[in-house]
C-alpha cells in the first residue's frame, strides 16, 4: 500500500498539461541518462510508495516488449486488473502506462507526476526515473492486481529495479548500450542479472546465455530457470508446445507476434506464470487466450497493404538479424523500400550490413533529437550499400516519397530507432 496522498502543492503547481510536466522532467537532471538507484529510492521511499501487489520485472535486449505484452494479455485473460509500463513510447506518451488494456489518461499522469515532484525535493531525478514512480503510482491509485514492468536499460541500475518483483524474466542478451553496460555478452548478462532476488524465479529465454546469468542467479540466491534446461518451446507449424516440469501444454494456438524468438518469448512468460502460480493462478484456457491475443506495435508490424509497410523497431544487430529473418520468410514481388533512421550512439554499420542485401531504396532522414543520428552522419554509414540511397528532412517525408513512389507490389520497412517507427505512424494516423 502506498502512504497517504502529500496534503501541499508541489514546487511547479502551475504546471497542468501533460505535455508541460514531461518539459519540466526534461529539465531536473543535467543527464538523459545517469545509472543508479539512490536517487530514485530516495524519492520513492518519501512518497512512502511500497506496492501491494505483485510485480513482473521484464529485462533483455530485445524481446522486453513482446513478453510484457504476453504477459500482460495472460493475466488479464484470468481476470486480473494489470498494469503495465513499458518504454520508449512510438507516439503518446501514455503509451508507456496501461491499465486494464487501456493507455492512462493525462489526467491520472498528471496527478501522479504532481506527487512525484511533491515528494523529490531537490532531487535530481532523469526523466525515466520520474517516470516511473508515476507510472508505479497510476497503478497504486487505479488499485491493479498486479504489474508488469520493463527495465529501461540494462537492470541492476535502472529504475524498476527500486521495487521487489515477485519474478524476474531476462529474454536476451546482446550486445547494446555498451557505453553504459559493457562491452561483452558476459558484461551485459551480469547487469541483465541485476534484476534477480533471492529465493525468487529468475527466468531466462536467451538459448545461449553469457555465464553471468548463471553465477549472478547463484550468488543471490534465485531460482534459474533456464530455456532448454527448465522448460521448452517445441514449435512444429502453426501450433507448438510449452514443458517445464510435470507440465506439458500442447497445441498451443500461433502467436500474432512474428518470428521464431517470440515464441521464446512466449515460453519465458509461460514459464514465469506457472513459477508464481501461487501468488496468481491462470487457467490453461486463460493462457491459450492471452497467448492468441498479444500483440505489440512496432514488432515486424504490417500496417498498411499495397504496398505493404511492415514497421519494426530494430535497433540493434540481434533485432536487425530478426527483422532480416522475417522479410526473408516473407519475400515481395517487388522491390524493398527502407524508411530509416537511428540513434547515433547505436551499432548503425552492423544494423545496415544485416539489412543491405534485402534492400533495393534507402530512403533515409536524420532524426533531431540530442541522440539522434544526422542525415549526414547516415549517408556516411550508407556509403556502398547496394541499393539507392536517397535523403530527406524528415522521416515522415522520407516515408511519403518511398509510399508515392512505390508499385503495389513493392514494400516498405521503416526501421532503426522508436522514433522512426513513430514517425511513420503519425504520418499513417495523418493519411499520409
Amino acid at each position: 500500500m502506498s502512504a497517504a496522498r502529500p496534503s501541499f502543492l508541489p514546487p511547479s503547481a502551475g504546471v497542468k498539461t501533460l505535455a508541460e510536466w514531461l518539459a519540466h522532467t526534461e529539465r531536473l537532471h543535467a543527464l538523459t541518462i545517469d545509472m543508479g538507484l539512490a536517487r530514485v529510492s530516495r524519492v520513492r521511499d518519501a512518497m512512502g510508495m511500497q506496492p501491494g501487489f505483485p510485480l513482473i520485472l521484464v529485462a533483455g535486449t530485445n524481446g522486453k516488449g513482446s513478453t510484457c505484452a504476453i504477459l500482460a494479455a495472460c493475466l488479464e485473460a484470468a481476470g486480473y486488473r494489470i498494469g503495465v509500463y513499458t518504454s520508449p513510447h512510438l507516439v503518446r506518451y501514455n503509451e508507456r502506462v496501461r491499465v486494464g488494456g487501456e493507455c492512462a489518461s493525462d489526467q491520472a499522469l498528471c496527478d501522479a507526476f504532481a506527487l512525484v515532484e511533491a515528494a523529490r525535493g531537490d532531487v535530481p531525478l532523469t526523466p525515466f526515473e520520474f517516470g516511473t514512480l508515476a507510472a508505479m503510482q497510476v497503478f497504486i491509485d487505479a488499485g491493479v492486481d498486479a504489474a508488469v514492468l520493463e527495465v529501461g536499460l540494462g537492470g541492476r541500475l535502472d529504475a524498476v529495479n527500486i521495487f521487489e518483483p515477485a519474478c524476474a524474466v531476462v529474454t536476451s542478451i546482446a550486445l547494446d548500450h555498451e557505453a553504459w553496460l559493457g562491452h561483452t555478452r558476459e558484461a551485459i548478462g551480469f547487469e541483465k542479472a541485476g534484476v534477480f532476488r533471492p529465493n525468487r524465479p529468475a527466468v531466462c529465454a536467451d538459448p545461449d546465455p553469457p555465464e553471468s546469468i548463471a553465477r549472478v542467479a547463484a550468488e543471490k540466491g534465485a531460482r534459474l530457470l533456464q530455456i532448454g534446461r527448465d522448460f521448452s518451446a517445441d514449435r512444429a507449424g502453426d501450433r507448438w508446445t510449452f514443458e517445464m516440469g510435470g507440465r506439458r501444454w500442447e497445441d498451443l494456438p500461433p502467436l500474432k507476434l512474428l518470428g521464431e524468438f517470440q515464441y521464446r518469448n512466449a515460453a519465458s512468460a509461460l514459464a514465469a506464470l506457472v513459477s508464481i502460480e501461487a501468488l496468481l493462478p491462470v487457467t490453461p484456457e486463460a493462457l491459450r487466450q492471452g497467448l492468441r491475443s498479444a500483440t505489440v506495435a512496432g514488432r515486424f508490424q504490417q500496417a498498411a497493404l499495397y504496398p505493404l509497410v511492415i514497421l519494426d523497431v530494430a535497433h540493434n544487430p540481434h533485432a536487425a538479424a530478426e527483422l532480416a529473418r522475417n522479410l526473408r520468410a516473407q519475400p515481395c514481388g517487388g522491390k524493398t523500400w527502407a524508411v530509416f533512421g537511428m540513434l547515433h550512439d547505436k551499432d548503425i554499420s552492423g544494423v545496415i550490413a544485416l539489412l543491405d542485401p534485402l534492400i533495393d531504396v534507402w530512403c533515409v532522414a536524420g532524426i533531431t533529437e540530442k541522440r539522434g543520428a544526422s542525415l549526414e552522419d547516415l549517408r556516411g554509414f550508407l556509403a556502398g550499400v547496394g541499393g539507392a540511397v536517397l535523403g530527406y528532412d524528415s522521416l515522415q517525408e522520407a516515408f511519403r516519397s518511398a509510399r508515392a513512389a512505390a508499385h503495389p507490389e513493392d514494400r516498405i520497412v521503416v526501421f532503426g530507432s522508436f522514433v522512426t517507427v513513430g514517425a511513420v505512424m503519425e504520418a499513417l494516423e495523418a493519411g499520409g
